[in-house]
């Protein structure tokens, strides 16, 4: 046999059909994977589309940050890490501040604020509802909720060596190792900013202020408050205590509710029996729409620290309609509730003009 470094005729004819047939079957290995991997890909879109709304829907909120920017929709978990609930009240419009009913700038504005339906939701005005700040005393709206849920007016609180130490503004005459009314104490609490009371009852209803921080939180929780935490029954101390003006509205609307609270808040002096030489303890609300007898005022709340500034919630009512409004970090609570409060009254709800006294600028 001849050898030769070229191939025959028919060894080139075999070669040639050997490689056709090479790449035909890498052409169907190709088609077969990506089939596999279409089918892949659509299993995973069908398996995203059929899983729950709920699940979804804590996955996006999840992504939710906490400055001036935030959405309106809450996070998955409370900023303590407690599951939310629905809120205790929807606020109709909360997401769409161009389609507020009220656009009302202010030449200094507070740093949040919003004006709403204490009944029904509907949001007239907002500013960073959603923007997470310090809230002072408008803490203690948490402990008087826990308060009234958790005791009878008539019960006895301890007043203990914690309380009467408290630091920043007190009831000051708490008689150490006596016992007086819880009534007493949720007035001492709600109209002069009680610290001390404030610590009395948290011990009262908890045993210790930890414990009674831990159902705090877990209370914002259950009412949907999603940009809240709480470190303290009273608000004095600054450093992981923070609220929402969004959160404020429902808690403002659950207290409201609750026939104890509202009466106390609603009262603009008070004489209450106490243990003390006299027999008597005088209080005085801070909250400046009643002290400057704003038509329609029923409450709420003062608070104020160096690092949350001055801060109200405030509650009024004029022929059955009842609003709420809150700001935070304010020149002017008082004087910039007074105008949101009147604008609602007049041009949304189309209330006759009253006669008001006047408010002092920086009120």
């Amino acid at each position: 046999m001849t050898t030769t470094p070229f191939m025959t005729p028919d060894q080139s004819r075999l070669r040639r059909e050997e490689a056709a047939r090479r790449r035909r079957r890498r052409r169907i290995g190709i088609a077969l994977g990506l089939v596999a991997l279409c089918v892949a890909a659509a299993a995973v879109i069908a398996l995203g589309n059929h899983s729950s709304p709920r699940h979804r829907a804590g996955t996006r909120r999840a992504s939710v940050s906490h400055g001036a920017s935030d959405a309106a929709h809450a996070p998955a978990l409370s900023p303590a890490g407690l599951p939310l609930a629905h809120p205790a009240l929807a606020l109709g419009g909360i997401e769409d501040p161009a389609a507020d009913p009220i656009q009302l700038s202010f030449k200094h504005p507070p740093r949040a604020g919003l004006l709403f339906n204490l009944e029904t939701g509907q949001v007239l005005w907002q500013r960073n509802a959603f923007k997470r700040l310090r809230i002072a005393s408008l803490t203690k709206m948490m402990t008087a909720y826990i308060t009234v849920q958790s005791t009878q007016p008539a019960d006895k609180v301890l007043v203990t060596k914690a309380a009467v130490q408290a630091a920043g503004s007190k009831v000051g005459v708490l008689p150490l190792h006596k016992h007086v009314r819880t009534e007493t104490m949720l007035y001492g609490l709600l109209l002069p900013c009680g610290n001390d009371a404030a610590i009395a009852l948290a011990q009262h209803v908890s045993g210790s202020e930890s414990a009674f921080v831990r159902r705090m939180n877990a209370e914002a929780a259950r009412l949907g408050m999603g940009c809240t935490r709480y470190s303290s029954p009273s608000g004095y101390v600054d450093l992981g205590n923070y609220s929402c003006a969004a959160d404020l509205a429902v808690l403002a609307h659950v207290d409201e509710a609750q026939h104890r609270i509202a009466r106390i808040t609603h009262t603009l002096s008070a004489v209450m029996p106490f243990p003390i030489k006299g027999g008597k303890l005088y209080l005085y609300n801070n909250n400046p729409l009643l002290i400057y007898h704003y038509p329609g005022t029923t409450g709420l709340k003062t608070g104020f620290t160096d690092a949350a500034g001055r801060c109200l919630v405030a509650t009024a009512e004029r022929h059955g309609v009842k609003l709420g409004v809150i700001v935070l970090n304010s020149d002017a609570p008082g004087t910039q509730s007074k105008q949101l409060l009147d604008r609602g009254f007049e041009q949304v709800y189309h209330l006759p003009r009253v006669t008001e006294p006047p408010i002092p600028p920086g009120a």
